[in-house]
C-alpha cells in the first residue's frame, strides 16, 4: 500500500469515524482503523461491533492498493500535530508503515486487515427510507434528551422511529415526559418502525454535515444502516416493543394556556432557584388572564414566586411540575408562542406550539404533574 493524501482530509475522516473506537475491548484489533485502498479512494472503518462508522477519503495519488489495520490513537495524535500538507503513507518492513511529511516521517505498526471483524449491514430485504439530513438532526436533537436510563426496559433507552405512509414520528420518553417530533416529508410504502439506542443517535447527530442533503436509512429487525455523503453508519437496534405512545397523548384537555415560550422558560428558571434541590418542584396557579409560578424549600427558608399576564380562560386550579423536566422541554422547542393544555391537577399536560407555528415547529411534549402542597 502506498498513497498520498491531504493530512487535513485524512484527519477529518478519522475524527468522524473515531467515535466508534471502543475505550475497552476484548478484541485489540478494534482499537485500530481499517484502511482499504482501492480505485483511488481510501475507505476508513472503525467499529466496536455494536456501532460501525465508515467513510471515504479522497487521495491525491495512489502507487499501490492494499488494506491494513492501523493504530487509531497514535495516528490521530500525529495528524492533529501536523499542519495541513500532503503526506505519504506506505507499508514498509513487515508489520510497519511509514507516514512521511515535508520534513519528517514516523514509523508505526500495522496489523493484517484479515484480522478485522467482518461488518454486516442490513439484510437484502431491508426497508429503506430517505430522511432530509437537517430534519433528522433536528428530530434527534429535539427528542434524545427525553430518553431513559432503564435497565429493566431497554426500549425506553432509545428513540422510536414510527414510520408511516403519511409521515414519520420520532418518539422518546422516560415515563415522566414524552416528546414526539413529526416529519411530514418522510414517508414509506408501508408502516414500519425501529428503536435506535441514544448512543448511536447522538453520534449520528454529531457527524451529519451541513452539506449533506439526505440520509438514506435501511433497516431490518436487528440492524440499521445510515448513509450520507461519503459516510456510512451501521448499528444494532434495540430489540423490544415500544409502548403505545399515542394512547397517552391527551386529546381533550380543555384548559388552554397560551404564552410566550421564552418568557415562561426564564420565569421557571428564576423561580426554580428556590425550589427544593432534591425534588425541583414548582407550582402553577392558573386563573383567567394570569399565571403565578411558585417554589419553596422550607428546610432552607427559601421561596420565590412570579406572576405573568397571559392568555388563559380556563378553570382556576393549581398543578405541580418538576422544574428540570419543564425547562428541558421548553429549552428544546424553538417556537415563539406555545400552548399548554391541562385537564386537571392529576393528569398530564400537553405542550405544543401555537397554531400559527404548528407547521414550522413539529414537536409536541407531554409532562406528568406532581403533587404539591
Amino acid at each position: 500500500m502506498e498513497f498520498i493524501v491531504s493530512s487535513a482530509a485524512l484527519l477529518k475522516g478519522l475524527v468522524d469515524v473515531s467515535k466508534a473506537i471502543p475505550t475497552k475491548t476484548a478484541l485489540p484489533i478494534l482499537e485500530n482503523f481499517l484502511f482499504v485502498l482501492a480505485d483511488g479512494k481510501l475507505e476508513v472503518t472503525a467499529s466496536d461491533q455494536e456501532l460501525t462508522l465508515r467513510t471515504v477519503v479522497e487521495t491525491e495519488s495512489v502507487a499501490a492498493d492494499g488494506s491494513i489495520a492501523v493504530p487509531s490513537r497514535q495516528l490521530l495524535e500525529l495528524l492533529k500535530a501536523l499542519p495541513d500538507q500532503p503526506i505519504t503513507i506506505k507499508t514498509a518492513a513487515e508489520g510497519s508503515f511509514e507516514c512521511a511529511w515535508s520534513n519528517g516521517n514516523s514509523t508505526l505498526p500495522y496489523f493484517p486487515a484479515a484480522d478485522y471483524p467482518e461488518i454486516k449491514g442490513a439484510a437484502e430485504d431491508a426497508q429503506t427510507i430517505v430522511f432530509p439530513a437537517e430534519s433528522l438532526v433536528n428530530a434527534i436533537g429535539g427528542t434524545i434528551y427525553a430518553t431513559a436510563d432503564d435497565e429493566m426496559r431497554p426500549a425506553m433507552n432509545g428513540i422510536f422511529f414510527d414510520i408511516d405512509e403519511a409521515s414519520t414520528t420520532l418518539v422518546a420518553s422516560d415515563s415522566h415526559k414524552l416528546i414526539c417530533y413529526t416529519a411530514n416529508d418522510v414517508q414509506a410504502s408501508q408502516k414500519a418502525s425501529f428503536i435506535l439506542h441514544k448512543k448511536p443517535a447522538a453520534v449520528l447527530k454529531g457527524i451529519i454535515g451541513k452539506d449533506d442533503e439526505n440520509v438514506e436509512i435501511s433497516f431490518d429487525t436487528n440492524t440499521v444502516v445510515f448513509k450520507f455523503g461519503s459516510t456510512m453508519m451501521v448499528c444494532r437496534l434495540i430489540i423490544g416493543k415500544y409502548p403505545r405512545y399515542r394512547d397517552v397523548i391527551p386529546q381533550n384537555n380543555s384548559n388552554v394556556l397560551k404564552i410566550d415560550r421564552a418568557q415562561l422558560l426564564n420565569t421557571v428558571r428564576r423561580v426554580a432557584v428556590c425550589a427544593n434541590k432534591a425534588s425541583n418542584h414548582i407550582k402553577f396557579d392558573l386563573a383567567p388572564g394570569q399565571l403565578e409560578i411558585t417554589a419553596q424549600d422550607l428546610g432552607f427558608a427559601l421561596s420565590a414566586y412570579e406572576k405573568i399576564v397571559c392568555d388563559y380562560n380556563g378553570t382556576a386550579f393549581s398543578i405541580g411540575f418538576k422544574s428540570s423536566f419543564l425547562i428541558e422541554i421548553l429549552s428544546n422547542m424553538t417556537c415563539e408562542t406555545l400552548v399548554m393544555k391541562f385537564a386537571d391537577a392529576r393528569r398530564a399536560a400537553l405542550i405544543v406550539p401555537s397554531e400559527e407555528e404548528a407547521e414550522s415547529e413539529k414537536v409536541c411534549g407531554i409532562l406528568m404533574p406532581i403533587m404539591v402542597s
